[in-house]
């Protein structure tokens, strides 16, 4: 099974910048053939295009943090359902995606849009404390990252 682990974020803003530098600790690591870890915290636009160019994945792993205003430091995973929003709305992300705006959720509505996902995407997101610029996740988020990082190997059946 061909799997591909995509942090997604931007760096230097605290506990969002968490895809990206969970990624960088990831690739120090082993991983059972199949298995690619990668920062996708670039515009979706250019990610589409890097996804063309490689064979098909059976399943993708999105790993972010996020604030949606639930208890800081919890891990949330979830099924991508593959749903889009209404037309103005999309037409408004694509927009984005085009001007190169780094948010999991534009990433998953566009590529969805443009069919670049497989059946299998799983999404976890771990709740941010604080969105400020600064280099380093606060404790409540590093503390999450341990048990992150089995539930990811889990879910790329590693």
């Amino acid at each position: 099974m061909k799997v591909l682990i995509a942090g997604v974020g931007y760096r230097n803003l605290r506990d969002m910048s968490l895809g990206p530098l969970l990624v960088d600790r990831l690739q120090g690591s082993e991983w059972p053939e199949g298995i690619e870890v990668e920062d996708l915290s670039y515009g979706p636009i250019m990610i589409m295009h890097s996804l063309d160019e490689r064979p098909k994945y059976d399943r993708m792993v999105f790993v972010a943090g996020v604030k949606r205003g639930r208890t800081a430091g919890a891990i949330y995973e979830s099924r991508w359902p593959h749903t889009l929003p209404d037309d103005d709305e999309m037409q408004q992300r694509v927009f984005e995606a085009a001007t190169g705006v780094i948010d999991l959720d534009n990433l998953l509505f566009v590529a969805t849009y443009f069919r670049k996902l497989p059946d299998d995407v799983v999404v976890f997101e771990v709740e941010a404390e604080d969105d400020s610029f600064g280099e380093t996740m606060t404790p409540v988020v590093e503390n999450a990252i341990p048990g992150l990082i089995v539930k990811l190997r889990e879910a790329a059946g590693a």
